[in-house]
């Protein structure tokens, strides 16, 4: 599984159904996971930021990372399985083990404010213990905090860190982390993965020249790890794969991605709420898979959770707008059976 998730893959970040009463709505979850392996994802992040990181605390944890995993098992695909991971050292380790017994593979070890670096990176060793960690520089709108370059040296050369996802929504620190799996000597080893949903597609196409002490060395992101990437996967899957074209010197097909870069970026925009600082970002992903029938409504664990004011007009824009980047057509054609 390390070797195909280096390769490169489209991972969602799985978002959680539930009912109007607020309880999992254990069919459309499995719909959803259908869905995405059908699609053609090669990896799922179950209990992270999309899955509301509130389930972390509600007993809920365990039979969403069991219902996600059954699924894509019952798939006959292989997928790499990634569980989210937070808290302190002992939650993220206690996590850890119980994703472990439920046969996944790797941890997304999500930032933890009462810690400083030094606690960051023992808490990661501590974790890899267990499984295969992939770190996550989260932004700070949702949740994340600054880091500093020699904090991604440091973590890159833990053995057991096997990825990086990439989101602090930042071009600075997007160089951060690269600078560090550079200079920790491990850039053939730690597969990055953008999770700048500002950048998604800018991110896929570019080859980094990183230069540390003299020595020029060449990194790229090789997938996806993606809130955005929770919805209209079929095209997400096109489009990496157009990417990789891209990246090994398909000039058309950088002029193509460049030119679909801002409409993704645009759309984005609508679905994850930036312009209020991101707070409509979960139900805004929802009211996407409401609309194609894969999820009954945009109910969230928190009943204050909802579209910000002026967040559903924005959508409607998009969506009418930039039809190319949806999968309406692949989702109609396989709800019925995903939803049986």
């Amino acid at each position: 599984m390390r070797d195909l998730f280096r390769r490169g893959l489209v991972i969602p970040a799985h978002p959680l159904a539930l009912t109007e009463d607020r309880k999992l709505d254990e069919r459309r979850q499995r719909a959803l996971t259908r869905y995405y392996v059908e699609a053609g994802a090669g990896g799922l992040a179950v209990g992270v930021h999309t899955t509301q990181f509130a389930i972390h605390g509600t007993g809920l944890l365990a039979p969403v990372l069991e219902l996600a995993a059954g699924t894509a098992r019952d798939s006959g695909r292989e997928v790499v399985l990634v569980a989210g991971a937070t808290g302190s050292t002992e939650q993220a380790v206690a996590e850890a083990e119980l994703a472990r017994s439920l046969g996944y593979h790797m941890v997304l070890l999500s930032p933890y404010r009462e810690l400083d670096e030094d606690g960051l990176i023992e808490r990661a060793r501590a974790v890899g213990e267990v499984l295969p960690v992939i770190g996550f520089y989260l932004q700070p709108a949702v949740g994340g905090r600054p880091l500093s370059r020699e904090f991604w040296t440091r973590l890159a050369a833990i053995e057991s860190v096997v990825g990086v996802k990439v989101a602090p929504f930042d071009r600075y620190r997007t160089l951060d982390v690269l600078h560090g799996v550079v200079r920790a000597g491990r850039a053939g080893e730690v597969a990055l993965y953008t999770g700048n949903d500002d950048h998604i597609l800018a991110d896929l196409i570019t080859s980094h020249r990183v230069i540390v002490d003299g020595r020029q060395v060449e990194v790229e992101f090789v997938g996806g790890l993606l809130g955005q990437w929770a919805v209209w996967v079929r095209r997400a899957v096109e489009l990496l794969e157009e990417a990789t074209m891209a990246r090994a010197g398909d000039d058309a097909a950088v002029r193509r991605l460049l030119g679909l870069d801002g409409h993704l970026t645009d759309a984005n925009a609508a679905i994850f709420d930036s312009a209020n600082g991101f707070r409509g970002c979960i139900p805004g992903i929802h009211e996407v898979l409401r609309r194609q029938g894969l999820l009954a409504g945009r109910w969230c664990l928190d009943p204050e959770e909802e579209l910000s004011p002026g967040q559903l007009a924005e959508i409607d824009r998009i969506w009418a707008a930039y039809p190319w980047l949806r999968d309406d057509d692949f989702v109609a054609e396989g709800l019925d059976r995903w939803l049986a």
